[in-house]
Formats: C-alpha cells, sequence, structure tokens
C-alpha cells in the first residue's frame, strides 16, 4: 500500500482542519468560486480541494486552464497524448494530487496497466511516438535548463514537428504551473480517491503528500 492512502492529519500547523485549505484559510465565497464548486458537484459529486484553494483566485485558475487547453487544441495532440503528457510530467515532478487524477483519467482511457507503467516511468506500452512524448515531458518537469537539441531531435525523430512540440511543451508548462502553486501551498489529494481511483494506480504513486482524510 502507498504511504499516499493512509489516514493523515488534514492540515499541518493549523488549529482547525475545516477552517483551513492546506497552509492557508479557506477564502471567502464568491459567485466565481462558488461556479468552481457546482463544476465539481455536477462532474464527481464532491468539491476538489484544489477548488476550494483557488477560491482566492477562481477567474486566475479558469483562465489557466483555458490556456492549457488552448496550447494543445489545433495542434493534433489527442486526448490519450494529454492524458501521457500530464501523467509524465506530474510525476517527475513529484506532484501526488496531479499524479493520481491525471494517472485515473489515463487507466480510464487506456488501461490502469498503461496508467501504472508511466506512473513509474515505464514507457514500453507507449508507442514510440508516446514514448519520446512521456520522455520530454518528464525531462521540462525535472530540469528544462537541462534539456538539449538532441532530445528535441529525439521527438522530431519521432514524427512531430516544430509546432507540436512547442504545443507539448506550453501544455506541460502550463501543467506544472499549477501543481507548484497546490504543492507550495500544502494542498493533499482529495479523500475521495481513494475510493474512485483504481488501486494499482493508488499504490504507484508514492511521491509527494498524502492523501487527505474524510472530514464527514
Amino acid at each position: 500500500m502507498s504511504h499516499l492512502q493512509e489516514p493523515v492529519a488534514a492540515t499541518e500547523g493549523t488549529a482547525d482542519a475545516e477552517d483551513t485549505i492546506g497552509f492557508l484559510r479557506v477564502p471567502e465565497r464568491t459567485p466565481a468560486g462558488q461556479d468552481l464548486f457546482d463544476e465539481d458537484l455536477a462532474e464527481l459529486g464532491y468539491v476538489m480541494n484544489t477548488s476550494r484553494l483557488w477560491g482566492y483566485q477562481p477567474d486566475t485558475v479558469t483562465a489557466l486552464f483555458g490556456l492549457a487547453r488552448g496550447a494543445s487544441a489545433g495542434h493534433g495532440l489527442s486526448v490519450r497524448q494529454r492524458l501521457i503528457l500530464g501523467v509524465a510530467c506530474t510525476s517527475a515532478f513529484g506532484d501526488s494530487y496531479c499524479a493520481l487524477a491525471w494517472g485515473g483519467k489515463l487507466a480510464g482511457a487506456g488501461g490502469a496497466l498503461t496508467a501504472v507503467a508511466v506512473l513509474r516511468g515505464d514507457d514500453e506500452l507507449l508507442s514510440p511516438g508516446e514514448r519520446a512524448m512521456a520522455g520530454w515531458a518528464r525531462a521540462v518537469a525535472r530540469d528544462p535548463n537541462a534539456t538539449t537539441a538532441a532530445d528535441v531531435r529525439v521527438l522530431r525523430d519521432a514524427g512531430f514537428s516544430d509546432a507540436h512540440i512547442f504545443a507539448m511543451t506550453a501544455f506541460v508548462a502550463l501543467r506544472l504551473a499549477f501543481s507548484t502553486v497546490n504543492d507550495a501551498l500544502g494542498l493533499r489529494p482529495d479523500a475521495a480517491l481513494r475510493r474512485t481511483l483504481p488501486p494499482e494506480v493508488l499504490d504507484a504513486v508514492t511521491h509527494g503528500r498524502p492523501i487527505d482524510v474524510e472530514t464527514s
């Protein structure tokens, strides 16, 4: 069992878990913040911790997601390719929340074995092009200053144009921006993920902050 599945205290250094989200106090409710809540309830049946935290700047997170969608739209990046990029970059970055969320989505679209393999850095189940994408996403997440022209050549050799390469790089960078805010402010993955994700995906994510506790 991954350490992320173990019940843990919901907050660190705070007096009342119900008044905090990550390391901060719960923001005041606004109409834009309520929109985030309503979208979660309609899609998932619960409000995500990310939506509660980004209640501080709901317009910012909406714009960030719009930029990420725009970065990949019109450049031939399929849903599966975006999922692989998301799993590879967030797991390499060490973000448990997004690695679990993206891993669950990839498991639903491509099977749990594929999701678990990519989470663990094993790309044998991927196509050559997908392997090149996953490797690039990890390189960008770990140390963007260490990438080389040879790394880009791998992507070109796999059939990607420079426009595709820019699109996937921008997509990865924008997803990492979201992860950075969440991780820095102590956000933990939703407690509901223990019930909704395949056990194999839960076991594959051993990095980052532990999953939150149930509050009711």
